[in-house]
């Protein structure tokens, strides 16, 4: 039966492949570029926890930029963040950095070609060394995403709740993995998107139906089974918008911790609004703005506070009128958006 599942796979994913800058077409051989193993481990790193269309253009723009590691491994850490902004999960671009960086000094500027080395370099796990040896390389590698884990528990109703499912999932694909592995992975991951999808799967149209346990089931639903989620917990601060002779206060944040190295407005620590302000004033509290992160939600109250003249403060001015060029998170664009728009709102 593993012949036939990826057979059936396979021949799906020949006529229904995505066509994406960053994938080689089903069957066709791997491109003689040498720098095509770069543009599969950069688009790696973007699409996590992140979406196909959120990509496409950071990917265009960062090998247009950065056509091969050795010119990202020599790019500034600043230019690096701005160019990520709004991707989020910030430590993927130290990361990027670092492991273009180890690249260049430990391995000639080539990316090693197996699973065991590509994971010996910063950024890298389990996913994305198998993803990166399989669709860089050609190697026979097994690939593991959200996606492949939905369509093999409901392939083989294992009932086992994730991530402790891992074990299972990873038994069974191996069993089933062609010589095609990186085909069949992407195959996969295209069935995922498009027909064994999380919600309302279209059984009658996908191509592993006569042998998938859950399309035999009343509810293919109830695969991947997941365990029960926390609760995630809310935490407040405070962020400050000073504005003189029309800019606005920014600073670089630390290298470590959240939102790590990039540009941001001052704030506090996030353990409560109540912090005191970098300087006395006559701040105006402006309404908060909300983010979440992946273990707690985020609630901003923007202070602003509007000068003659620049005060002596650590940081860096910025055009209010170009504060969107500067690179800022999503979280700290909001709280910009939401000062520009009260402050000009107050002005009129």
């Amino acid at each position: 039966m593993s012949d036939s599942i990826a057979d059936a796979l396979l021949a799906w994913y020949a006529a229904n492949a995505r066509s994406l800058p960053w994938r080689n077409p089903p069957g066709a051989p791997l491109p003689a570029d040498p720098d095509w193993p770069y543009r599969v481990w950069l688009s790696e790193i973007m699409l996590q926890q992140t979406t196909v269309a959120a990509v496409t253009d950071y990917f265009a723009r960062f090998t247009s930029r950065w056509p091969n590691v050795a010119a990202l491994a020599a790019a500034e850490d600043g230019d690096v963040m701005q160019a990520w902004a709004g991707l989020g999960y910030y430590a993927r671009a130290r990361n990027l950095l670092a492991c273009a960086r180890a690249v260049v000094a430990e391995h000639g500027g080539r990316f090693p070609a197996s699973a065991a080395a590509l994971r010996t370099l910063p950024g890298i796990g389990d996913y994305t060394a198998a993803a990166v040896a399989a669709f860089g390389f050609g190697g026979h590698a097994i690939v593991i995403d959200g996606n492949v884990e939905r369509v093999i528990t409901r392939l083989y109703a294992i009932d086992t709740p994730l991530p402790a499912a891992r074990t299972a999932i990873r038994a069974r694909l191996a069993e089933i993995v062609p010589q095609q592995a990186g085909d069949f992975a992407q195959g996969l991951m295209d069935l995922a998107s498009r027909i064994c999808t999380p919600k309302s799967p279209r059984c009658l149209l996908c191509p592993l139906q006569p042998h998938c346990a859950a399309a035999a089931s009343a509810d293919p639903t109830r695969w991947p089974v997941k365990a029960a989620k926390r609760p995630r917990p809310t935490r407040h601060g405070r962020v400050w918008w000073i504005e003189a002779d029309g800019q606005v206060l920014t600073i670089v944040r630390p290298g470590k911790g959240l939102l790590g190295g990039m540009r941001a407005l001052p704030s506090c620590d996030w353990r409560g609004a109540d912090a005191p302000p970098p300087l006395a004033g006559d701040w105006q509290d402006l309404g908060a703005v909300s983010h979440g992160f992946t273990h707690f939600e985020l609630v901003l109250t923007v202070s602003a506070l509007r000068l003659p003249q620049k005060p002596q403060l650590a940081g860096d001015w910025w055009s209010v009128k170009e504060i969107g060029d500067a690179g800022l998170p999503t979280l700290f664009q909001k709280a910009a958006t939401l000062a520009m728009a009260q402050m000009a709102e107050a002005r009129a």
